[in-house]
């Protein structure tokens, strides 16, 4: 288990495949959305204003750095410290976002591109993604 709460799905029963099914719809919705667009601009510009281009797993910033909804944390002025990044109904009402919303990011910049990414190779595809996501550019 990850600080997502992503699990491997296996699919096995059909009431599980018909969770995953309404969870990537809530996802979907969440990322569409009015808030959600508006979050991953902020996260973008975020992102491009950290001094050095990287992202961490597993936190929302250490002395490392920050993950990329850390990188929103840093800009707002957010007391990151008092938030578990392992709880992200916490990090969703701090941040204005869904928590469906959290969960993708968290698992977008902690899972999606392996163990052995570095940091900034992982601040590349997590910025990408969030670019293909946003709405202004698909103008």
């Amino acid at each position: 288990m990850s600080r997502s709460g992503y699990n491997d799905y296996e699919g096995d029963d059909d009431d599980d495949e018909w969770r995953q099914i309404m969870w990537r719809g809530a996802v979907t919705r969440a990322i569409r959305g009015k808030r959600g667009q508006a979050f991953l601009r902020e996260m973008i510009g975020a992102m491009d204003a950290m001094p050095e281009k990287r992202l961490v797993p597993g936190v929302l910033k250490s002395g490392c750095g920050v993950c990329a909804i850390g990188s929103v944390g840093v800009q707002r002025g957010v007391d990151m410290a008092a938030l578990d990044p392992e709880y992200p109904p916490a990090i969703a009402a701090a941040f204005g976002i869904s928590t469906a919303m959290v969960r993708e990011i968290e698992w977008k910049n902690d899972q999606a591109g392996g163990y052995s990414e570095t940091p900034e190779a992982r601040w590349l595809r997590v910025r990408a993604w969030a670019e293909t996501l946003t709405t202004e550019t698909r103008r």
